[in-house]
């Protein structure tokens, strides 16, 4: 009985432990089921979505391709090299956060083609140094200016990246809006909002033209010169000194507002740094401070002096030339002379209707006058500018030291190039734009 009942524990033992075992390789089963068919399904939706975006960016490409181009070079982050930021004697100084470069709409070349009529003579506004202007009109109707990179341009790539990596970055109503660019090929193109009114340049020096705009007009454009230059200077993020500021590159809207435009040659100043100085001289030798023109050296003071240069042709309806004034003179020493002598008012345009005018125009002869002094730490900030011409200034302007005669005539209009060891004498002559390079003594 007792075998028969240590047998019957036994056998039920031997069962119980049969059924176990059963279960556990069961469930080991299903677990390696699971480990298997797990990582099989995943790479499954892996290989899935690769296909699916091959096949998705191989039509974005061919739906998006307008022309067979070269690849296009990449915009690298811009950096203060020498050509950015001239010759800074504390490179600390000069360095300044590049991450956030701002995000810029891209054209394709077939669009900017269909608008300008392929770049047709008829749609062309004008041509600078960095190449000609087409006006165009968008499939959603925008109007919009194109600035065509000129492959024969003495400015180039680099400019090309300074202007839109400089204008992405800035917002202000006095300042031109960069719509996008295109860069495709050999094709470099900046966007820009259209300008109806053109340039300053273009309304102010055409006898017929210049007729319509009266001192209010003027003075709306002078203001809105200076407080896009103020925030060049000191209220955007960036200290950026502009370099060629001119007549031809004020534009006017439909409202006659100014926008201050072409920022190829502009350089931004980091941290603490007032000045630099560099070999290669660009920009317009009527306009040009004579520290910058004379020595390379730029700031936003050689920027005030052109204000100041624009301010009196803007009065007087002249250009600042030899021409009209003689090889001694200029319309700055000119100015200077009259306004000394008290006879400011025989500068104001002629064609201006002068009723009640003539006492504020003559008190912006004198802030004119004050912007291009020949010692650059005379001239007043473009704060200090503002607060004049808006009359928040309380008593008597400052008088203003004489400026500088003009130079020494340097070279014939198509002698646009120089190198030469010693300070080079320069005559200043309007429109005469150059890139000269020298050692600085």
């Amino acid at each position: 009985m007792c075998g028969e009942n240590q047998y019957e524990k036994d056998s039920s033992y031997s069962k119980e432990l049969s059924e176990a075992v059963y279960n556990l390789r069961r469930k080991s089963k299903r677990k390696n089921v699971g480990v298997i068919v797990g990582p099989i399904s995943a790479a499954v939706v892996v290989m899935v979505l690769v296909v699916v975006f091959y096949f998705f960016r191989r039509c974005q490409n061919l739906n998006g391709r307008a022309a067979p181009s070269l690849p296009a070079p990449s915009l690298p982050a811009p950096s203060l090299s020498e050509s950015q930021r001239g010759f800074c004697d504390d490179e600390s100084s000069c360095e300044r956060d590049d991450d956030d470069i701002g995000e810029i709409n891209s054209f394709n070349l077939r669009t900017i083609q269909v608008a300008t009529n392929n770049f047709s003579s008829e749609n062309k506004l004008g041509e600078g140094g960095y190449g000609p202007v087409y006006k165009g009109v968008l499939e959603d109707g925008r109007e919009i200016a194109v600035k065509r990179l000129s492959r024969n341009s003495g400015q180039g790539l680099t400019e090309f990246k300074t202007e839109v990596q400089l204008i992405v970055k800035l917002q202000h109503k006095n300042l031109v809006r960069l719509l996008g660019c295109c860069v495709q090929g050999f094709e470099r193109l900046l966007v820009y909002e259209f300008m109806p009114n053109n340039s300053l340049e273009s309304l102010l020096f055409d006898a017929n033209k210049s007729k319509d705009l009266d001192w209010p007009k003027r003075a709306n454009i002078v203001i809105g010169i200076a407080k896009g230059l103020r925030y060049l200077h000191e209220d955007s993020r960036l200290k950026i000194i502009h370099r060629d500021l001119k007549t031809s590159n004020i534009l006017l809207d439909n409202d006659m507002n100014s926008k201050i435009s072409d920022f190829g040659t502009a350089r931004i100043f980091g941290g603490n740094q007032t000045e630099a100085a560099t070999k290669a001289i660009i920009g317009t030798y009527g306009y040009m401070a004579p520290e910058y023109a004379m020595g390379g050296i730029f700031s936003t003071n050689s920027d005030v002096y052109s204000f100041g240069v624009m301010l009196l042709e803007i009065i007087s309806g002249q250009r600042n030339n030899c021409s009209n004034f003689g090889l001694a003179q200029n319309l700055l020493h000119n100015a200077w002379h009259l306004w000394n002598d008290n006879k400011g008012e025989q500068l104001i345009d002629g064609r201006m209707e002068q009723v009640h005018m003539t006492d504020n125009v003559l008190r912006w002869i004198n802030i004119a006058l004050l912007c291009v002094q020949e010692d650059p730490q005379k001239r007043p900030t473009m704060s200090t500018v503002v607060f004049m011409l808006e009359d928040q200034w309380s008593g008597s302007l400052p008088s203003p030291s004489e400026p500088p005669l003009s130079y020494l005539k340097l070279a014939s209009g198509s002698e646009q190039t120089m190198t030469t060891t010693a300070r080079p004498a320069i005559d200043i002559i309007n429109d005469f734009s150059t890139t000269s390079t020298f050692t600085a003594s």
